[in-house]
């Protein structure tokens, strides 16, 4: 019976943490949902900021602004990792920090110097366990990112690439693509290399399947007071929507990681409960059996 007895306790305790997992994967799964419905409703606000600045840099092409000025040659890059606070995502932060590396180990064989900056706990104790030293680490970014949070970091950035202290701006994230296909990539914001820079996947799958009628000529603008103060406040602001958009695609990453991985641990609980369950029975039939042959032969010694 003591086998038995240990198997009933294995049991439990594998009921107990399939039911962790399932409320884990549910909470995934809500919080999953308002992140995409906040990564939707950007995307409309990008679209139109992309389209504003790709009609604006087609009829001025004789401004210009520092943040489109790339800098020759590069000797210091910020790169910054955006990963998660909490672990229970599968290989959500391992990708991105594997990006993160590599980018580092590849900026170090150029001899350009490289400031890190990691968002996420997670993020922040891979990369000090890769040895890379971690300049500046945020924690106070969840599954809803804010705007004005991102915004303070993103006039930090344009400080810096403005006064010359940086001269690129890279950031490792995972980009949502849909809700079945994410991807660790490594991009780079500053410098914005052309104005239709801007442009982003929902700005292309909508241009290329619903063309706009009167859009085969360009819209003449007049600039007032000139085309140079627009761009002076509408680059910047560009910018800093392209940086909250990789927050809000890496929330809503991490949000399906955890998803799925804690489908797969509810799944395996399963599994093992149903594997455990046989071998309770075929450990009970098996004891009772021993207890039927102890009765018998019993039985037959007292005759």
């Amino acid at each position: 019976m003591a086998k038995a007895r240990a198997i009933v306790t294995r049991r439990k305790a594998v009921q107990n943490i399939r039911k962790i997992t399932r409320t884990m994967e549910l909470i995934a799964t809500a919080r999953f949902k308002k992140a995409q419905d906040r990564a939707v409703q950007a995307d409309a606000y990008t679209r139109k900021i992309a389209e504003i600045v790709a009609d604006l840099g087609a009829t001025s092409t004789e401004v210009s602004h520092p943040l489109l000025t790339a800098h020759d040659p590069v000797k210091n890059v910020l790169l910054l990792a955006l990963t998660s606070n909490r672990g229970l995502a599968g290989g959500y932060n391992s990708n991105v920090v594997r990006i993160t590396a590599q980018s580092y180990q590849e900026n170090l064989a150029d001899s350009i110097g490289t400031r890190l900056e990691v968002a996420g706990k997670r993020g922040v104790s891979y990369c000090r366990f890769r040895g890379l030293k971690v300049d500046l680490s945020y924690t106070q970014f969840e599954d809803r990112p804010q705007f004005e949070q991102v915004e303070a970091i993103a006039d930090r950035y344009i400080e810096m690439y403005v006064s010359g202290k940086i001269d690129r701006v890279d950031a490792a994230y995972t980009k949502y693509l849909s809700a079945s296909r994410q991807e660790a990539v490594r991009v780079t914001l500053l410098p914005m290399t052309s104005l239709g820079d801007f442009s982003t996947r929902a700005v292309k799958k909508e241009a290329s399947a619903k063309p706009v009628a009167g859009r085969g000529e360009r819209v003449p603008y007049e600039f007032l007071p000139s085309a140079a103060s627009i761009l002076e406040e509408i680059v910047p602001v560009s910018f800093k929507i392209r940086l909250f958009k990789c927050f809000l695609d890496a929330a809503v990453s991490e949000q399906i990681a955890r998803m799925v991985a804690m489908k797969g641990a509810t799944e395996n609980a399963d599994d093992m409960i149903k594997s455990l369950t046989r071998m309770y029975n075929r450990a009970r039939q098996a004891q009772i059996t021993r207890e039927l042959a102890e009765i018998i032969g019993g039985s037959a010694a007292l005759e």
